[in-house]
């Protein structure tokens, strides 16, 4: 009869001690939660400044200080070169602090746009792109245009995700919003991509299909790699258009 009672009140305990941890699991796994798609009227995702930092660890993004990813290729029919640089910098958007990564886009061997991007990462491991300030240059290095450029929580601008912590494939993200400016989205049509570039071969990536309402007959495939980033951006439909990556220097 003791026998029997102990058993069953071991029972009752490893129910009991069940029933404390699914909810745990439960509460981690919603800890983060991500926007939903929806009309851009309606995106207003929560964003809570302590649940982020702007060290950025995301297996197929991750943003190292003084590191500088090389791409070459061609864009508005012109010989390309893009740099872009992650710096030790930092910037306060929406509450929120940032690392800053700096763009250099060169055509036929003229800087012709710099842009500052701002990303941050949560404590879940996704990527959340917050704002970007970008410049188009002249030949002789004056501005002649800011477009696209925004901050998250300015003028209605909104931060959007840019790359999950696990990639669900056909999960339709705003990887920014402000309406009219700066409207990309994007989503994952496939975990297992072959890509060749000049700086290697792989046959996993990962790869995005990118659009933008304010471009509807434009339709961009980005790759990424684990531990590198992005490898390449291919244009499928628009202006034909292609960056590889050629060389990463750290």
């Amino acid at each position: 009869m003791l026998r029997r009672v102990a058993i069953v009140v071991g029972t009752v305990a490893v129910a009991a001690a069940t029933m404390l941890i699914v909810p745990a699991a439960a509460s981690a796994g919603s800890s983060c939660p991500l926007p939903k798609f929806g009309p851009g009227r309606n995106y207003h995702p929560h964003i809570n400044p302590a649940n982020f930092t702007p060290n950025v660890t995301n297996k197929f993004f991750s943003l190292t200080p003084g590191k500088t990813l090389v791409y070459t290729g061609t864009k508005d029919g012109k010989k390309a070169l893009d740099l872009v640089a992650t710096t030790s910098r930092t910037r306060m958007v929406d509450g929120v602090r940032t690392r800053v990564v700096e763009d250099r886009l060169y055509l036929n061997n003229v800087l012709e746009e710099r842009t500052s991007d701002y990303y941050a990462q949560d404590h879940c491991g996704n990527v959340w792109y917050f704002g970007e300030d970008t410049a188009e240059l002249d030949r002789h290095g004056n501005v002649v245009s800011t477009e696209g450029s925004f901050h998250a929580g300015v003028d209605g601008a909104q931060p959007g995700v840019f790359m999950q912590a696990h990639p669900q494939i056909g999960r339709k993200f705003r990887q920014e919003w402000y309406q009219g400016h700066a409207e990309d989205v994007f989503k994952v049509t496939d975990r297992s991509a072959p890509v060749t570039v000049p700086y290697g071969s792989f046959r996993h990536a990962l790869r995005t299909e990118e659009t933008n309402a304010l471009e509807p007959d434009v339709l961009d495939n980005k790759y990424y790699v684990k531990g590198i980033g992005e490898v390449a951006e291919l244009a499928v439909k628009g202006p034909r258009e292609a960056l590889r990556l050629v060389e990463i220097i750290s």
